[in-house]
Parts: structure tokens; C-alpha cells; sequence
């Protein structure tokens, strides 16, 4: 199979082009190394993966419409995992214009390139972001999610409402991948457990918002993964919307005991009130992914957070221009 997967040296388009490879995919990636947080860990991200001659990476952007006709034009794509995006709920608050082009505007160009160049299989990722303050626990694919809280959250709905329209119209097979807080080796340096490590080791005191009271469910990376390569490999996708979550619960106060934990260190924390933008809660209902696509996540968060510290340890050298 030959897959075209976009933000494909990011934390999670990386570990996907890896497992790719292992299964003797041949895979095209395009990131454009954007400054949101150190490019040179995205290039440490697929430093092995290009080592195989099966992978080719791009630097380029999904919202550069000619570049992408070149690229489809010269190849014959099997499947289109799109993961590129601009991430962060807060950072959305203050760049809304930027949010819109690239997590819109950019899926629409993937989505024409689908379509023009006969590509009849797409993944294309979501966020559990888009469920915004629902009342109603575990969050199902069928729920109303017609009320996002943050920019974010509006372009990921966006997004999915473009991949339905595409579905409809020209036939093609869409699943939308509603990640629930992924975490793990080669996560984002901005993000909760990564800088909460980083912060807890260098014994900075940590900004806690909401007063730790916030819940996530937090998804190991491998888990997310193995959920991608089910699906990918599925026959009959029509148009989906799939959880992708661990379908439990961790409040931020109980995450940084966790780490504290793993590290051997004790954390200083500086409790603040929520930040605009941020959901109180997340939690998924994995059932449907678990009846059509045999997802079964295998790291509950203390397993994780363990697998993830060590990570962390081992790549202190890498990761010190990162903060």
C-alpha cells in the first residue's frame, strides 16, 4: 500500500510513518516544520525513518494547493492519512485566522486532491475538542457537537462537516479520528504530562488551571496507532466518526502524582483558576471503535505515564532546546 500521511514528522504522523514502514507500507509524507514548538525535533522525529528508501518526505505546506497537485500527480496513493494541522486550544484564542487556513482551508486541499486523483480512502484526524462542555458521559460519536468552546475546537468540527460533504458527493471512504489526549514518546513540548515532566524535573513550579479539577483521558501513543492500522486496513469505512480515547478518567491533580511517581521528584504547584477555551472534562465511549475496528487500548494511564518517563530520561540530551 502506498499511504500519503500529512504532518507526518509531528508526534503522532512520525510514530504512524514508523509502523507504516514496519508493515512495508510505502509512505509520502509533507510536513512543513513550522516554529509552534522546535522544528528540529520534527527532524529528529523521521531522522530513521529516512533511512528507508520506501519513505519520502516533503517540506512543504497542505495549504500550498500547487505543491499538493504535484505531489499526487507524481504518485498513485493508496490512502491519505491527514494529521497536519495547527494544534493547541489556547494559542487558537489569539490566531483564529491561522487555525481556520490551515485546519480548514488545508483539509479542503487534501480533500479536492482526494477526489481529483481517485484516492478512495482517507483518515483524517479530529479531536475530542469538538464535544466542548458535554453534559452527557462517556462522549459518543453520536452525540450533538454543535457547541465548540474554542477556535480549535470550531475548525476540527469544520473539518469533519468537509470530509461528510466529500463522502456524499463523490463516494468517498472517510473516517474521522477523534483523538482524546494523546501523550507518549515524541509528544509536543507544550503539552500537559510533557511539560509537567520537564517542570517537575527542573523544579519549576507548575501551573495548574482549574485547580487540578480538570479530567482527561489521556491515550498512549501506541494505542492510537494500533486504532490508525485497524482502520486503515478496514474494507468497509463509508463515512465514520470513531473515538479514539483510553475510555477513563484522570484529573490533573491525579496525572501529576503519577509523574511525581515515575520521576522520584515532588512537584511545586501553582493552582490557577480555567483558562478560556478549555473543556472541563473529556472522556470517551470507545464502544463503536471496539465493535468495527477491534480497538483495544493496552497502556492505562500509569503504564503510560511509566513508558513515557523513560522516554523523557533517555532523551533529556535531544529534548533540552525543546522548552
Amino acid at each position: 500500500m502506498k499511504v500519503f500521511v500529512t504532518g507526518s514528522a509531528g508526534f503522532i504522523g512520525s510514530s504512524l510513518v514508523d509502523r507504516l514502514l514496519e508493515e512495508g507500507h510505502s509512505v509520502v509524507g509533507i510536513d512543513n516544520f513550522n516554529d509552534y514548538y522546535n522544528p528540529n525535533l520534527k527532524r529528529d522525529n523521521i531522522k530513521q525513518a529516512e533511512q528507508n528508501n520506501a519513505f519520502t518526505n516533503i517540506e512543504a505546506d497542505i495549504c500550498d494547493k500547487d505543491t499538493l497537485e504535484a505531489i499526487f500527480s507524481a504518485n498513485s496513493f493508496d490512502a491519505i492519512i491527514h494529521l497536519a494541522a495547527r494544534a493547541g486550544v489556547r494559542p487558537s484564542l489569539d490566531q483564529c485566522e491561522l487555525y481556520t487556513n490551515v485546519n480548514v482551508l488545508g483539509t479542503l486541499n487534501i480533500l479536492d486532491c482526494a477526489k481529483k486523483y481517485n484516492v478512495n480512502k482517507i483518515l483524517s484526524a479530529s479531536s475530542s475538542s469538538v464535544y466542548g462542555n458535554n453534559e452527557k458521559v462517556p462522549f459518543s460519536e453520536t452525540d450533538n457537537v454543535d457547541h465548540p468552546i474554542s477556535p480549535y475546537a470550531a475548525t476540527k468540527k469544520s473539518g469533519e462537516l468537509l470530509c461528510y460533504n466529500y463522502h456524499h458527493l463523490y463516494g468517498l471512504n472517510i473516517a474521522c479520528l477523534r483523538f482524546f489526549t494523546v501523550y507518549g514518546p515524541r509528544q509536543r513540548p507544550e503539552m500537559a504530562i510533557h511539560k509537567f515532566t520537564h517542570m517537575i524535573d527542573t523544579n519549576q513550579a507548575i501551573p495548574v488551571f482549574n485547580n487540578g479539577e480538570c479530567l482527561r483521558d489521556y491515550t498512549y501513543i501506541d494505542d492510537i496507532i494500533n486504532g490508525i492500522m485497524s482502520i486503515l486496513h478496514h474494507d468497509n469505512i463509508g463515512y465514520d466518526i470513531i473515538n479514539l480515547g483510553n475510555s477513563d478518567t484522570t484529573s490533573t491533580l491525579e496525572l501529576i502524582q503519577l509523574i511525581e511517581d515515575a520521576l522520584g521528584k515532588k512537584a511545586h504547584l501553582d493552582l490557577m483558576p480555567a483558562q478560556p477555551g478549555d473543556v472541563d472534562k473529556t472522556f470517551a465511549d470507545i464502544s463503536h471503535a471496539k465493535e468495527k475496528y477491534n480497538y483495544s487500548p493496552n497502556y492505562p494511564v500509569k503504564k503510560g505515564i511509566a513508558s513515557f518517563i523513560e522516554w523523557y530520561k533517555t532523551n533529556k540530551d535531544i529534548l533540552v532546546n525543546a522548552y
